[in-house]
């Protein structure tokens, strides 16, 4: 990760490439990432993701492959599944889904029909757009009514929840999203499906490393299934899962393979698996913990310096800053951010008057940086920095001397020391 790369034989057949992915490691190794879905896997889990596997072949599930020659490959998808059912006390576990939505899709392909209503949080007000973007296929292919935020909380409007589910009805409800800095209540949301005879899904991508550690409460003894991704607070490769109940383990399993995957991606599986057992490791609860606590300092950093949090500051790993009263674009600040070494995203807010190309804010997270080993103290130094680059967006001196500050912030913390995964 540190820029310079042992792998001479793609540097002599491909020069091109290998400077590319050079460049791509200087970079994550000289910027502050404060993406909410992004993270830094550990040299193991790295490791796993470029072996042999790459090249099996193995469409089907373990013991019942189309192809010959899948002992190893078994193996490794046995021990991920195994792991994964452990570490989240699941009864079924499906570990091929190459993405948060190709699983979401799934389990909508395995309980729905086409026309068919369900009900998923609003995009605009942090959901996902596999909860039923008109944009994405679960709004194109099913019928979907939508719940948000409140106006004066920005929490869950669970009023609102309520009546459209008996309004409308939907046979599935979708719990979960991708930009909501609160404590989602699951079992309040197996209250709404049931008393409209609804199956429930609870989408855990962003908040998965959190449930797994009891950091956030687990959706999985009140949800019939739940999905995730395996590469934002569960630190592992890109990827994802679907757990489920038992009686659903035949559904979910043939809409996977052969319903909308070939063969699956060994290679990550195998990846996924080490990253698991990271996951199951003391070391990785402390991560957990620091994750949320240095988001809470974040956020206080960003309060103090005047900035307003979407329903004012923080549960999880993530925050929303709403730009409006300081009369910005979330894309002018994100990329001034950029500019100066702190990569973020521009994202919506509730209730936004800009384009989803502009939107009024932006999306700040601390899994990755405290991966890195930041802790406290850096997360203040840093949402002083980015107060300082908000309040001073067209001033080249105040620029320079944040790019200063970066670099020796990322001088200090390394990311040599990720394959020692225990550090944090």
């Amino acid at each position: 990760m540190s820029g310079k790369s042992s792998n001479v034989l793609l540097k002599n057949s491909d020069p091109e490439v290998f400077d590319i992915i050079r460049k791509e490691n200087e970079r994550q190794e000289n910027t502050l990432i404060l993406i909410a879905s992004e993270n830094y896997v550990s040299q193991p889990v790295l490791e796993a993701s470029g072996c042999t596997m790459t090249n099996k072949y193995a469409e089907g599930y373990p013991g019942k492959r189309y192809y010959n020659g899948c002992q190893w490959v078994d193996a490794v998808e046995t021990v991920a599944i195994d792991r994964i059912k452990q570490l989240f006390k699941a009864d079924v576990a499906n570990v091929q889904p190459h993405s948060g939505t190709q699983a979401n899709m799934a389990v909508l392909l395995s309980t729905l029909s086409p026309g068919d209503c369900f009900m998923g949080m609003n995009l605009s007000h942090g959901g996902h757009l596999s909860h039923g973007s008109p944009v994405n296929i679960s709004g194109i292919y099913y019928k979907v009514v939508s719940y948000g935020v409140t106006k004066d909380t920005n929490r869950i409007d669970f009023d609102e929840a309520w009546k459209n589910a008996k309004e409308h009805k939907p046979k599935l409800i979708i719990c979960g999203a991708s930009a909501y800095p609160r404590t989602i209540d699951f079992a309040k949301f197996r209250e709404i499906a049931d008393s409209v005879g609804a199956v429930l899904l609870a989408d855990i991508a962003h908040i998965a490393g959190l449930v797994a550690t009891g950091d956030h409460p687990s959706p999985v003894p009140v949800s019939d299934y739940v999905t995730f991704t395996t590469h934002k607070t569960l630190r592992g490769p890109r990827g994802a899962v679907i757990l489920s109940k038992l009686d659903h383990e035949k559904a979910v399993n043939k809409f996977i393979f052969p319903g909308i995957q070939g063969g699956p991606l060994m290679h990550t599986v195998a990846a996924k698996a080490v990253a698991f057992k990271e996951a199951l490791s003391p070391g990785f609860s402390a991560y957990s913990k620091r994750v949320i606590a240095n988001a809470q300092t974040l956020a206080e950093t960003l309060q103090s310096r005047g900035l307003a949090l979407v329903s004012g500051g923080t549960d999880n790993h993530l925050m929303l800053v709403d730009l409006r009263n300081k009369n910005l674009t979330g894309r002018d600040v994100a990329n001034r951010l950029d500019a100066a070494g702190i990569t973020c995203n521009k994202n919506g807010v509730p209730f936004d008057d800009k384009s989803p190309m502009v939107t009024s804010g932006i999306r700040l997270g601390s899994p990755a940086l405290t991966t890195r080993g930041l802790g406290a103290d850096d997360f203040t130094r840093i949402g002083n920095l980015i107060g300082d680059i908000i309040d001073n967006m067209n001033d080249d001196a105040v620029l320079a001397r944040v790019q200063g500050a970066v670099a020796e912030i990322c001088a200090a913390y390394p990311t040599a020391f990720l394959r020692l995964p225990e550090r944090v």
